[in-house]
């Protein structure tokens, strides 16, 4: 029996440092820190990158020079769209905004929000300000959360050292200046 412990426990510890290892690879490849993913940091570059399913926002918050900010002390709030989200947009949308850089800056800024917004304050709200500058509209239908009319809010208080993520099921546009 003590042997079977022994190996479990060190399953577990090769377990968690392959893990901290991938980590501080994906963080280096998108220009965030890897002494602080491997130190156990999870910003939120970090925990979206462990996450698996926000490879296309990193890979474009990298292209548009955003990896630092959304690395940042923060606090921040993302709203995140998942692989699939992106995949829902058209191709040639995505690469007018991969050839603008400003205007990918714009898109992916008006998915963060100034400061720590938990679920619990975000249902309280009726819209809130972006680092785009136009605030996304907040509508709560019975235990769902919806921003700009339709984007569903399909899971909340994803927790990093400098703020949150909620995943989002559509990326968010915002409005034409």
């Amino acid at each position: 029996m003590t042997a079977t412990r022994s190996n479990s426990r060190s399953f577990l510890a090769v377990t968690a440092l392959a893990a901290s290892l991938a980590a501080a690879a994906i963080a280096a490849s998108l220009g965030s820190s890897p002494a602080a993913a491997a130190s156990g940091e999870q910003t939120i570059v970090n925990t979206a990158a462990q996450a698996g399913q926000f490879s296309t926002l990193l890979t474009l918050a990298k292209k548009a020079g955003l990896v630092g900010t959304l690395s940042s002390s923060g606090p921040l709030t993302v709203f995140a769209p998942t692989d699939a989200a992106f995949k829902a947009v058209p191709k040639a949308t995505l690469d007018s905004l991969a050839a603008n850089r400003a205007a990918l800056r714009r898109v992916l800024l008006y998915h963060v929000v100034k400061g720590n917004v938990p679920a619990s304050r975000i249902v309280t709200l009726k819209s809130a300000k972006t680092l785009a500058g136009p605030a996304i509209a907040i509508r709560v239908a019975g235990k769902t959360v919806f921003l700009n009319r339709s984007t569903k809010v399909v899971k909340t208080n994803i927790d990093a050292t400098n703020g949150t993520i909620h995943v989002i099921n559509k990326v968010l546009l915002p409005p034409a200046k």
